[in-house]
């Protein structure tokens, strides 16, 4: 995890809380996922009588020290905060423009996240990407990264891990279970077909003598 203190973070969060109107050229290397690690807000820029940009730049920041977020999110959070929709924009698009705001690599990030903790296919992720904010085009970019293989060893994975549960059941109480398991993560049918297929041909209750 990068330092809060380093020098291209440190550069980053100054450039992101600086007036907009004195925006200069960010280099390239600085369009980097969003740190984890963002100091707090000062909670000066929450009195009502701030200048609403740094109002509105203090409930990002406060968004993203939890973790990162897509912009949709971070613009649905200003306007909860009753920020003006055109200060709202300003502000972020200053965060996309030094990189604490990007929502590809948030999509990345967030694939990684939820294929291996709770072992999501293409499906299910399209469809929390989208309940995020993420732009379907960005987002399809994303899944079409997906390694189809790395896919089926998760569902593989998934089957494995449920079976060791069912020890006692028939073949088809299995299967019904299994396919609507992997169903609930966004297989489609022919993978979780495959995948169960070959899973309940190599229990022992299932082989013939």
């Amino acid at each position: 995890m990068t330092d809060r203190h380093d020098p291209e973070t440190v550069a980053r969060l100054r450039a992101a809380v600086s007036p907009i109107e004195s925006s200069s050229p960010v280099p390239e290397e600085f369009a980097q996922r969003p740190s984890r690690r963002i100091p707090p807000p000062d909670p000066a820029t929450r009195d009502a009588d701030s200048d609403p940009h740094a109002v509105a730049r203090a409930v990002v920041l406060r968004q993203l020290t939890g973790a990162p977020k897509s912009r949709k999110q971070l613009e649905d959070a200003l306007t909860r905060k009753g920020c003006p929709d055109d200060v709202a924009a300003e502000v972020l698009d200053r965060f996309e423009q030094v990189g604490l705001v990007d929502d590809e690599a948030y999509a990345q990030a967030f694939v990684r996240s939820k294929q291996a903790g709770r072992g999501l296919a293409r499906r299910a992720l399209s469809h929390e990407l989208r309940a995020k904010g993420v732009d379907d085009e960005i987002a399809r970019a994303v899944l079409d990264d997906v390694d189809p293989e790395d896919e089926r060893a998760r569902a593989h994975e998934l089957v494995a891990k449920k079976l060791r549960s069912m020890h006692g059941l028939d073949r088809v109480a299995q299967t019904r279970r299994l396919s609507g398991m992997l169903a609930r993560k966004g297989y489609g049918a022919d993978v979780a077909r495959l995948v169960i297929t070959e899973a309940l041909d190599a229990q022992p209750e299932h082989q013939r003598d």
